[in-house]
């Protein structure tokens, strides 16, 4: 198995749903800006409404940060459209849903369930030369927390512009870096 950190985000073409319309979004969309993919199983079940809203609530900070987000399922657009039009909790989004009804990039990130044709919770930041900086993967009965990426792309983020400085455990912004060196072996 390749490690997919500092991979290149593969190439892809996917119908979305968003804001009452349809559209194309490519990997093309996502140069030049930071980016969040998070698959989830499927559309009308029970963890995953409880994520988007999640997400959906920390979007405009998300956006603040220069990051735009993307939800990924395996349904096609045409069915986002419709939990849309009939969740109250899925009206909240404001983020591009993305269909990826053939699995293309589900199985390109390694999310791609084949016995079931669902993504297991793959959660992927990007970075704005289409490099991945993230990649976390749950078992679908297990929910994730948009605080929890919301420090990591912010911890991302300082690295990529203090490439001489690191981020210990439990880093928020604002806090105390590390500057890696000598003289810090062994004294942590």
């Amino acid at each position: 198995m390749q490690p997919i950190i500092n991979s290149q985000l593969p190439e892809f073409k996917l119908q979305a749903y968003q804001n009452g319309s349809f559209k194309t979004v490519t990997s093309n969309d996502l140069k030049g800006k930071w980016a969040i993919l998070f698959f989830y199983p499927a559309d009308f079940t029970f963890v995953c409404p409880t994520e988007l809203e999640d997400m959906a609530n920390h979007y405009a900070k998300f956006r603040e940060l220069g990051v735009e987000v993307y939800s990924v399922s395996t349904d096609s657009h045409f069915v986002h459209k419709a939990w849309h039009d009939a969740s109250e909790t899925i009206r909240k989004i404001n983020y591009p849903m993305l269909a990826d009804p053939t699995g293309t990039l589900t199985r390109a990130l390694g999310v791609h369930i084949e016995e079931d044709g669902m993504a297991y919770r793959g959660t992927f930041v990007v970075n704005p030369e289409g490099k991945i900086k993230l990649a976390e993967i749950h078992d679908n009965g297990i929910g994730r927390n948009a605080d929890e990426l919301m420090r990591k792309v912010e911890a991302a983020q300082f690295v990529a512009n203090h490439p001489n400085e690191v981020c210990p455990a439990k880093w928020k912004k604002g806090d105390a870096t590390l500057k890696p060196s000598i003289d810090l072996v062994g004294k942590i």
